[in-house]
């Protein structure tokens, strides 16, 4: 995520939450942490925030349905 603070709980302030792909300002974020075949908890990287729609591209793409 693009700001210096740690995600906010659902019922924190969402203010200076940003997603790392679109770099747009938002009010929430999400992050896929476990994939099949793939555990993104125990392989080093650079964690990155989503927007929702961002999200939703990034899933479809990740199942071969957008390219």
């Amino acid at each position: 995520m693009s700001s210096d603070a740690p995600p906010e709980g659902r019922s924190g302030p969402t203010a200076g939450l940003r997603c790392d792909f679109c770099g747009e300002s938002v009010p929430s974020v999400r992050r896929v942490a476990l994939d099949q075949d793939y555990d993104r908890l125990q392989t080093p990287h650079r964690e990155l925030y989503a927007c929702p729609a961002c999200s939703e591209r990034k899933e479809k793409s990740r199942r071969g349905l957008e390219r």
